[in-house]
């Protein structure tokens, strides 16, 4: 039985704890730098963990991430559209 629950362990993750819902000043619409930056400002304040603003900035990263992917996509059809016309 004990080496079933350790197996079991193994394959299912282990359940985290919900927090509470989070509010703090936040504008999507700053630059990346400035969106880390209020998270950071939201830690300092004691409104948000650091776990918390770990999971943030980190989701802030990939949005950055996808923005640039797509400004790029975007820039080689404007590139490719000029070669062909």
């Amino acid at each position: 039985m004990q080496a079933a629950g350790l197996v079991l362990s193994r394959l299912v993750p282990t359940m985290k704890a919900d927090g509470a819902l989070i509010q703090f000043e936040f504008d999507p619409t700053l630059p990346i730098a400035k969106q880390a930056e209020q998270v950071l400002a939201a830690i300092a304040d004691g409104k948000l963990s650091a776990e918390s603003g770990k999971v943030i900035i980190d989701a802030i990263h990939q949005l950055g991430d996808i923005r640039a992917t797509e400004e790029l996509e975007a820039r080689l059809v404007a590139l490719e559209s000029k070669s062909q016309g």
